[in-house]
């Protein structure tokens, strides 16, 4: 039973039921190399559509792919492909899937960090040690990833 003054209330407890939070940071993290190499290829495949010009800005057209890619399967099923295949998703601290909104937001949260080394650091250091495995922009927006299960 979540305690009163509980934010996170509609999640379960990491203190009575851990293994909703078992090795999510070292998941998010394997899920990431699998969304990159996606993101990767969805980038080749568009090169040609621009006579191979947006080799010159790799970077940025990585980077709106990116955000687009992780917006739009955030906000459809709240997990990356990454994460579906490492059996995580996202849940805010009621315990619902993220919607477009909170997705956008998260995204955008993600992609500030990632631009900044030591906020990302930082993050990393928050998903190794915080109980729920949680990032900076999760403790921000009030989300988490968690194992998937049908129980929530």
């Amino acid at each position: 039973m979540p305690q009163e003054n509980d934010p996170y209330w509609g999640l379960p407890d990491p203190q009575i039921k851990p293994e909703f939070y078992a090795s999510t940071a070292t998941k998010r993290l394997l899920a990431w190399f699998i969304d990159f190499a996606a993101i990767s290829a969805i980038c080749v495949v568009i090169l040609p559509f621009t006579a191979f010009l947006a080799l010159f800005i790799f970077p940025v057209l990585y980077l709106v792919v990116g955000f687009f890619y992780r917006v739009i399967t955030i906000s459809n099923g709240s997990a990356t492909p990454g994460m579906r295949f490492m059996a995580i998703e996202l849940r805010t601290r009621e315990g619902a899937r993220l919607d477009r909104t909170l997705a956008l937001l998260h995204t955008l949260g993600y992609t500030l960090s990632t631009s900044m080394v030591l906020v990302q650091l930082a993050s990393m250091a928050l998903m190794a040690t915080t109980p729920r495995g949680q990032g900076l922009s999760d403790l921000i927006l009030g989300t988490t990833a968690i194992n998937r299960s049908n129980h929530l």
